[in-house]
């Protein structure tokens, strides 16, 4: 919702928020009320994904459930013809993933996917030194998020196998961001794992509503995990580069983060998404970054991202910088509806981020790397058949 107003603050916006849909009337209540304060005006309320759906005024939905419901959520959406961007992961599976992407060729609608971290201009500018050729041949991309606890992070969903543990949820920003940079994956060798088998409830917020207050204290004190909160790789990019990466959600005190790009004449240092802090490009001349890094590879922001940033580099709260990165989304979506074009993140970039992942844990349980060819036609899914199973993709008696 933040997204939606922060897009009508712009002066750019070209969608209408005419309802909102939850099974329970509580949460739609709560958020017509945020959209009336935000926008003006009160949407009106479904409860039933069907009724939304039959609704003539809606031409398309946003879909911010959690990925172990896409298929039952979205689905109905796509067969009736409504434009769909959905939150990513896109599906939990190559093969439900591939049924949303049928879905949407059958029904003739737009399948977008909710890839955030890339529309940071940080990352664009990224992109842009990238793309300049500045670096000379490039080597190397190393990804590292390391570090954590044993709490529960943000919902005991997110350490379930078959709700989309928190490796995949984060892992498919991690190498969204990959395929933006260098394009398609060509194949994978690493592993999946559970690093923290207990996960205990966060500690009592302080100074929250007696709502926040009530849901949190609805978290269980202590779980078992069922589903990776980790994973490591090693990528070969269609394009022969090297790309490793680590996510794991482990260790506590000193944390380890690194997102590099190393070339023949340089590397480039990116920051964590959503921090406002420009890359800095490195080679021997020296260092430089901000805006003078952006006039030296000929690059600028769009409208919509220069209004809502105001340049490459940028001091905002979490609030105005995450639902400014929601607010380039959805306009992204909507202009795609209205231009008949693909959004930039389509069905397709939605799958081949979430394969990437599932083509790490794959290849941990083959004790190989695996190709993005092999994961993608599902002749390799030992991982991800039991999923499918439930799911109703597969005979129960497939899965292992």
């Amino acid at each position: 919702m933040q997204g939606f107003a922060r897009l009508q603050r712009s002066g750019l916006s070209n969608v209408r928020l005419v309802a909102v849909c939850d099974v329970r009337q509580d949460n739609a209540e709560r958020v017509a009320g945020e959209a009336e304060k935000l926008l003006g005006y009160r949407p009106k309320i479904h409860l039933a994904i069907d009724d939304a759906v039959a609704d003539p005024e809606i031409a398309a939905f946003d879909v911010v459930t959690e990925a172990f419901s896409h298929l039952s959520v979205v689905l109905p959406a796509l067969r009736a013809g409504k434009h769909v961007l959905c939150e990513k992961p896109l599906a939990l599976t190559v093969r439900s993933c591939q049924a949303l992407i049928d879905a949407a060729k059958a029904g003739g609608a737009v399948l977008a996917t909710a890839e955030n971290y890339r529309r940071d201009p940080t990352n664009r500018l990224a992109k842009a030194v990238i793309d300049s050729g500045v670096l000379g041949p490039i080597h190397l991309m190393v990804q590292t998020m390391i570090g954590g606890n044993d709490r529960i992070i943000i919902t005991p969903w997110r350490h379930f196998k078959d709700k989309g543990a928190i490796g995949l949820d984060m892992g498919a920003h991690l190498t969204d961001i990959v395929q933006y940079y260098f394009g398609p994956f060509e194949a994978a060798f690493g592993k999946g794992f559970i690093a923290e088998p207990i996960r205990r409830r966060q500690e009592k917020p302080e100074m929250q509503t007696e709502a926040y207050l009530k849901r949190f204290l609805e978290i269980p004190e202590q779980i078992t995990a069922t589903g990776e909160d980790s994973f490591t790789a090693t990528f070969t990019m269609q394009s022969g580069l090297m790309v490793q990466m680590a996510f794991v959600a482990s260790g506590p005190g000193k944390g380890y983060n690194q997102r590099t790009v190393h070339g023949q004449r340089g590397s480039l240092e990116i920051f964590n998404d959503r921090t406002g802090k420009a890359p800095i490009l490195h080679t021997a001349e020296g260092d430089l970054s901000g805006q003078a890094l952006a006039d030296k590879v000929g690059f600028a922001l769009d409208e919509l991202t220069q209004t809502l940033y105001g340049g490459v580099s940028y001091e905002l709260d979490w609030a105005e910088t995450d639902s400014g990165l929601l607010a380039i989304e959805i306009h992204d979506f909507a202009a795609a509806i209205m231009e008949g074009r693909p959004p930039e993140v389509d069905g397709e970039g939605g799958l081949t981020a979430v394969a990437s992942v599932l083509a790490a844990y794959e290849s941990g349980i083959a004790g190989r790397a695996v190709s993005m060819d092999e994961v993608l036609s599902s002749a390799v899914s030992t991982y991800q058949d039991e999923i499918d199973a439930d799911l109703g993709l597969l005979p129960k008696s497939n899965a292992a």
